[in-house]
């Protein structure tokens, strides 16, 4: 009798026992971004709550697993490893992470252990390192198309796109090399005076796919992050082969694409085409301001246009496009009076996600033994007055 009582009662105990710590949690008690940061030297992702503090995962989860209710999950190393496995268990992790770290209260200050820190206090870098490849809608915004216009001509101009609206135009800007995170330099190469700011919404990939239908583009998207098309308006010399635009010149010098300040996942943020709101200052001065409405194509008709042609990769990033305000626009208005200069800062903004932060620096100067191949400053082929 004594051993079926005992038996009963741990029956009854574990029926009892609370439900979280037997299965895993489907949500997170706090919305968090992902970050890629570098602390005492050596680069890690973590975590970042209340935009404040950054939390490096792979600790915080050896911390999770010494409790026998949390099973052991392969943590990744890496932004691109935690994108690929995010759908497929991890995320449940790290919300448990999260709500482990809030009941515990150990993000206060006097609490924290060892892997919870300050943003302020680590080295924020690209989130991406880096992307397999950026994808950049062009001319994807009714006021960048009639920058500087009239009310009247941009009305006008909008009607005519909205009645005529093709497909978007799309191109492809250098990952590594150009890639920078927030608190980097943008650097003007040497004799490219022309240099332009363009802010943009940033969609991460999330799952392979090959003609994603627009009505299911969501489903393929991790987060969002912004972006920085920063890009050389000087154009190629005359002479030799090709005519018209160079998009290789015009959009992928090094530092010219400025990614994060992390990705929000996109169960964090909503509906972009609801929430959009990107802004771009230069040293204060509001240059760029818009909402998803201004938008020629949706995020998801680019995301299906760019996957009829390339497949799209977990990581793979996709920009939106700009909105006007970029130096066409602000040389016609007087809004001022040139390209971006040395000792000016950025700062590209998306609510709901964060800011990036960056200083505008001279480029160095190239070597006098090269053969003349190089790309030649713009005041050698260009009247800087037109």
């Amino acid at each position: 009798m004594r051993v079926a009582f005992a038996t009963l009662i741990g029956v009854i105990v574990v029926a009892l026992a609370p439900t979280h710590l037997y299965a895993q949690a489907m949500e997170s008690v706090e919305p968090f971004h992902v970050a890629t940061f570098e602390v005492d030297g050596e680069q890690k992702v973590g975590l970042v709550l209340r935009d404040q503090i950054v939390v490096e995962i792979d600790a915080a989860n050896e911390n999770l697993q010494q409790d026998p209710a949390f099973p052991t999950v392969p943590i990744p190393g890496t932004m691109l490893e935690l994108i690929g496995q995010y759908e497929y268990g991890l995320k449940y992790r790290l919300y448990e992470i999260v709500n482990h770290l809030v009941a515990d209260g150990t993000l206060e200050g006097g609490n924290r252990p060892s892997y919870v820190d300050d943003v302020a206090n680590v080295d924020i870098q690209a989130p991406i390192q880096y992307p397999g490849k950026i994808l950049n809608a062009a001319g994807n915004f009714y006021t960048h198309i009639c920058e500087g216009c009239t009310e009247a001509e941009l009305a006008a101009s909008t009607r005519e796109r909205q009645e005529n609206r093709g497909v978007p135009y799309m191109f492809l800007k250098s990952s590594r090399g150009a890639v920078i995170g927030t608190g980097e330099n943008i650097e003007l190469p040497e004799g490219r005076d022309r240099t332009d700011w363009e802010v943009e919404f940033a969609t991460v990939i999330g799952r392979t796919g090959k003609y994603v239908p627009a009505s299911e583009a969501q489903d393929y998207v991790f987060g969002y992050m912004v972006s920085i098309d920063v890009s050389d308006r000087g154009g190629r010399p005359p002479g030799g082969f090709g005519s018209g635009s160079d998009w290789f010149v015009g959009k992928g010098h090094d530092t010219f694409a400025p990614q994060g300040p992390w990705i929000t996942p996109k169960e964090f943020y909503g509906d972009p085409m609801e929430r959009l709101h990107q802004t771009l200052t230069i040293d204060g001065q509001m240059i760029q301001e818009a909402q998803a409405g201004d938008m020629i194509h949706s995020i998801w008709e680019i995301i299906e246009y760019a996957s009829s042609v390339n497949t799209l990769y977990p990581g793979d990033v996709v920009n939106s496009g700009t909105s006007g305000g970029t130096s066409m626009g602000a040389l016609e208005t007087g809004e001022r009076a040139g390209y971006l200069e040395p000792g000016e800062r950025i700062e590209a903004t998306i609510e709901g996600i964060g800011t990036l932060v960056h200083e505008v620096v001279a480029g160095e100067m190239p070597p006098d033994n090269l053969s003349g191949a190089q790309l030649p400053p713009v005041s050698s082929y260009q009247d800087v007055d037109n």
